[in-house]
């Protein structure tokens, strides 16, 4: 594509050079520079694009944008804008076609049920012939192949490239988990939402947003950029202040709750370990779901996984087919098979409102006790740890508190902060820093019809301590301390 084109809407304060040229990609990564590829200098919190220009230069970038002054040698088209960042995602929206223009578009944001959400979306709408994409936390799925992203909402590169290539894959619609950090750094700024979806709000994020309230506000942003639909979960305190400040929009709004009155609503709920049964009931009519994941949150994870169904008119009987199609999500609630007198659990709870979410939901079937293996990660919000802790002791009757992703700060630290809270409610807690030898303990000291929940890592596969990525399959893990003790 030339230059020219890939600024098309872009305000730009100077230009040194053709905007002529060729342009083969875009990249804000130096070390992913091919030729002719358009390089974005963006100031980042750890490092300044500024500071690769040369190396990708070398790597053969024929164009820059930049928001400082920069000399450089050879033929070199250099565009200095106000805001290097904020364009990233028009250039790459337009470097590939706006993608998202040929796709139905569905943002899902809130603190907790993202993902689980995205697959049962994408059962419903596969259910009724509507292929279907994700871009999520697990990774992005096109036309059936799982490419593995870095973060829950990649960067805009990433994401228009991904809409490309669902649409050459001829794919109908996207759906897509949108977090607060995409929002707030305009990642999705170029992604043409036809519907957003609200799941709840609580203490996540707080070393960067710093305040809830920003944090909330930073999640409003979606809603104010969709055409066809929002979807909000009113029993949320927080969903009920968007349904307000989105009133006055022409967009329509569905709700979705089992308490307050909705548009969408759950009655006849009965919780067992194998899942949920329940009634759906909509401006449509009604329908029974067995669904296959248990759990109250469940239950509005498919709330709200419904509600789109029913913006796009669905079936009533393909909302159901889907929704009980889906048998679990990797990392979400997911029951490893022991054979054994005892369940253990691996769940992605690492929020103090996620952890109290899925231990309620193991409060309702539990028949022993409730052993939570769970820690904090290293690097971000430390006010959350104690809270954490203090969670996790009010539902479980025996806690194992451990290591999570430590990055670079001392486990050991990490753990003091999260028994500060276990402290001010039970003392039937041990510490075991380890992770492998606290899910050893764990299973070694099993009883009869116990429940383990390993908390935190979820469908990760790795562990993070100082700048290392190391192998960490809990469930392998888990399969080989069971195999270890028959030996």
């Amino acid at each position: 594509m030339i230059l020219k084109e890939v600024l098309n809407g872009i305000e730009v304060e100077k230009i040194e050079g053709s905007l002529e040229k060729e342009i083969s990609g875009i990249a804000f990564d130096s070390r992913v520079i091919s030729n002719d590829y358009l390089f974005v200098a963006i100031k980042g919190f750890k490092s300044d694009g500024h500071d690769y220009i040369e190396e990708a230069i070398k790597k053969g970038a024929t164009a820059i944008i930049v928001e400082n002054d920069v000399e450089t040698e050879g033929d070199i088209t250099i565009i200095k804008l106000k805001d290097s960042r904020a364009s990233l995602s028009k250039v790459s929206a337009n470097f590939y076609g706006n993608p998202s223009k040929h796709l139905d578009m569905i943002g899902i944001t809130g603190t907790n049920g993202k993902t689980t959400i995205t697959y049962l979306i994408k059962s419903i709408f596969e259910k009724s012939n509507n292929k279907m994409g994700i871009i999520g936390t697990i990774g992005n799925i096109i036309d059936g192949e799982l490419i593995k992203t870095e973060n829950t909402t990649p960067e805009s590169t990433i994401i228009q490239k991904s809409l490309r290539d669902m649409v050459k894959a001829n794919i109908d619609s996207c759906v897509m988990e949108v977090s607060s950090h995409s929002l707030d750094l305009k990642r999705v700024e170029d992604c043409n939402f036809d519907v957003g979806i609200f799941t709840n709000l609580s203490r996540e994020h707080l070393d960067y947003h710093e305040t809830l309230e920003n944090y909330f506000e930073t999640k409003l942003k979606l809603f104010y950029m969709t055409e066809k639909a929002n979807i909000i979960n009113i029993d949320d305190s927080y969903g009920s202040e968007i349904v307000k400040r989105i009133s006055h929009l022409n967009t329509s709004t569905i709700t979705y709750g089992i308490v307050k009155k909705s548009d969408i609503f759950a009655t006849n709920i009965d919780y067992h370990l194998e899942g949920v049964n329940f009634t759906l009931n909509t401006p449509k009519g009604t329908v029974d779901i067995h669904l296959n994941i248990p759990g109250e949150f469940s239950v509005y994870n498919a709330l709200a996984a419904a509600s789109c169904g029913y913006v796009y008119d669905i079936s009533l009987e393909d909302i159901r087919d889907g929704l009980e199609m889906v048998k679990g999500v990797k990392g979400r609630f997911e029951i490893v098979p022991t054979n054994r007198d005892f369940t253990v659990i691996i769940d992605f709870a690492h929020t103090p409102d996620g952890l109290e979410k899925v231990l309620t939901a193991i409060e309702q079937f539990a028949e022993g006790r409730v052993v939570a293996l769970f820690g904090a990660g290293g690097n971000r919000d430390r006010t959350k740890r104690p809270v954490m802790g203090e969670t996790v002791a009010k539902h479980a009757d025996f806690l194992i508190v451990t290591s999570d992703n430590p990055r670079n700060e001392d486990p050991a630290k990490i753990i003091e902060d999260v028994v500060q809270g276990v402290e001010k409610v039970s003392s039937d807690y041990i510490s075991i820093v380890d992770r492998k030898e606290a899910i050893r303990y764990a299973i070694e000291n099993a009883k009869p019809k116990d429940i383990i929940l390993l908390a935190g890592k979820g469908h990760e596969t790795y562990t993070i301590i100082k700048d290392q990525v190391l192998p960490f399959d809990e469930r392998q893990i888990v399969l080989d301390i069971l195999k270890d003790m028959e030996n």
